[in-house]
């Protein structure tokens, strides 16, 4: 751990002691899970985290020419409009009326600039990912490594063993528990009309933020009936008949203790501040075609600029477990682990009506 006498500064990260081995645990555990779910016969091999996809949609990601100049850092630096595919998805539940996490991520498209991962350091995409919650219920990574090992035990079943096991009461997780029961128990009438955060923090040169997507006020909540897909439904109601728009807005951390990094279930006070619009146009994104190449699609919040590292234990343990488990996912699903370009995601999903380089496509 760190020393309590060690002075906290903005910005830097501070790795507990056994981490590099606790991270290394939980790989091999999610490794061993996932094979275990997904025998020989059954494919395809679907994500451990976030496997139901209601779908990816073309958007785009405009950056403002307003901002502060302390912001304009990476994918922020300059005014201009990044085309972008977002996946809308639950984070471990096939039927939609059931109670779990939502998920948003957007790869932008079109991102110049060496990226952190060594296999993917050339690419021109980068990753963002946020759920409908502004805090992560796991504190560090030897808390992962115990929720780990109590859910392989539950066997799918809520891991009550991490956060009530321990008999001194003063040890338990209620805090932890409490943000996981209220993050479970948001009720969502579709993926357009909630807000999401990245919930862990990440560089922004030599700053740490957060952020956060605000669904516009115009946008609408259709009536489906709560069917297994309706999430899914909302959508194609949804942008049948019109367009749907976010905002995102970005949050420094300007209190090292009061804001951790560290410590992601610590919600930060400093207040937001809008640096792009995610335009997303009417369109159709469920032929069979666009819903397989979404299957398909890899996210990590690795996937990324050095400007905008991710940060905090939760984190570095994600860079590991994540790439892992695509390859796996991958491989037991003989597709090759690779990053779409623009022309590809285009030629499914159709240019921005801005774009004159193309038509906009019906998908």
């Amino acid at each position: 751990m760190q020393l309590k006498k060690e002075k906290i500064e903005l910005g830097k990260e501070y790795p507990i002691t056994g981490e590099i081995a606790g991270i290394k645990e939980i790989e091999q555990i999610s490794i061993d899970a996932l094979k275990q779910s997904f025998p020989d016969n059954i494919r395809p091999v679907l994500r451990d985290a976030h496997p139901k996809h209601h779908g990816c949609v073309r958007a785009e990601f405009v950056i403002h020419d307003d901002i502060p100049q302390e912001l304009k850092i990476g994918i922020f630096k300059q005014p201009r409009t990044f085309t972008a595919g977002i996946r809308f998805s639950n984070n471990k539940v096939q039927d939609d009326t059931k109670k779990d996490v939502r998920g948003m991520a957007i790869k932008l498209f079109g991102v110049e600039g060496e990226k952190l991962l060594e296999q993917q350091k050339d690419e021109k995409t980068q990753d963002l990912l946020l759920i409908n919650h502004p805090v992560f219920f796991i504190k560090n990574v030897q808390d992962y490594v115990e929720f780990f090992r109590a859910r392989q035990d539950a066997k799918g079943n809520l891991p009550l063993k991490f956060f009530f096991l321990n008999p001194n009461p003063f040890k338990w997780h209620l805090r932890e528990f409490i943000i996981g029961m209220v993050m479970l128990n948001k009720k969502v009438s579709s993926p357009l009309a909630i807000q999401y955060w990245s919930s862990t923090p990440y560089k922004l040169g030599d700053r740490a933020i957060k952020f956060t997507a605000i669904p516009s006020s115009k946008n609408p909540t259709p009536s489906v009936a709560q069917t297994p897909n309706y999430l899914r439904e909302a959508m194609i109601e949804h942008l049948n008949h019109q367009d749907a728009s976010f905002d995102f807005l970005i949050q420094l951390q300007t209190d090292a203790k009061k804001m951790p990094i560290e410590d992601p279930t610590i919600e930060w006070k400093s207040p937001f501040q809008k640096v792009a619009t995610i335009k997303i146009p009417r369109q159709q994104f469920d032929s069979p075609q666009q819903m397989e190449f979404c299957e398909h699609l890899s996210f990590t919040p690795w996937h990324s600029l050095p400007e905008h590292q991710p940060l905090g234990g939760v984190n570095r343990a994600r860079k590991q477990v994540y790439e892992a488990l695509s390859e796996l996912r991958h491989n037991l699903n003989n597709v090759v682990v690779k990053e779409p370009t623009e022309e590809d995601f285009c030629k499914l999903f159709g240019r921005m009506p801005s774009d004159k380089r193309g038509v906009r496509g019906e998908g």
